[in-house]
């Protein structure tokens, strides 16, 4: 599979937040996205990981290829990066798909996927119904929207001290303002759109918890999510 940039790429490079982390929102990013939707029909989906709250499938290896080439010089500006190659721990389909009635405690508040700030993630998004996109968010509490290593303890354990009190989220997504957390930032979920941002930026996914969607990649929430490293 051989993959390129949409003629029409766009981009817009974002500060999020009065941390002012950095975000790029890639619009037409491949040039031709519904591909990546028949590859995705042909795969076996199933859950990977206890936290992500539906099933994934592997995204081809050209998939990494493409953004180690045709993404990279823009991600290495944008973030500031070290310079070094690309690897990746995780490049994935996803489909969400948990009812929220089912959800752990910290899948019902905003996430970091790690405390390290040269670490990226994207979020390319590749469904056409309105399945909401991607939230960034402020912790009420301590004021962090973006948690390194010399904030993970007193952020912790501050949320382990809020799960037992009276504002604990219910059992559904966070998809805007809670009493613990104020959204900073919010990118809808457009087809064939990319979001990267820090893995250390607080952040989740926007579902409405009254209709998940289906684990279905042609009618369902379908998107590839990569972690991205830069290792020297």
């Amino acid at each position: 599979m051989l993959l390129n940039l949409h003629r029409d790429v766009r981009v817009q490079r974002l500060a999020i937040g009065a941390e002012q982390a950095p975000l790029l929102v890639i619009d037409q990013l491949v040039a031709d996205p519904e591909r990546l939707v028949r590859k995705a029909a042909s795969n076996h989906f199933a859950p990977q990981g206890a936290m992500f709250p539906g099933v994934r499938a592997r995204a081809p290896l050209a998939y990494e290829q493409f953004l180690a080439t045709a993404l990279k010089p823009l991600l290495m500006q944008a973030f500031d990066l070290p310079e070094g190659r690309f690897v990746f721990p995780m490049c994935h389909y996803s489909l969400v798909a948990l009812d929220a009635a089912r959800l752990e405690f910290l899948q019902r508040v905003p996430h970091i996927d790690s405390t390290d700030g040269n670490g990226l993630a994207t979020v390319h998004y590749l469904f056409r119904g309105d399945w909401g996109g991607t939230g960034f968010y402020r912790h009420r509490g301590t004021g962090f929207e973006v948690i390194d290593e010399s904030r993970r303890e007193h952020y912790f354990s501050a949320l382990a001290e809020e799960r037992r009190g009276r504002d604990a989220p219910q059992p559904r997504y966070i998809d805007g303002d809670t009493p613990l957390f104020e959204q900073v930032a919010k990118v809808d979920g457009v087809f064939n759109r990319m979001v990267v941002y820090r893995r250390n930026s607080l952040h989740s996914g926007n579902i409405d918890s009254e209709r998940v969607p289906p684990p279905d990649p042609v009618t369902g929430r379908l998107s590839i999510n990569s972690f991205i490293d830069v290792v020297r």
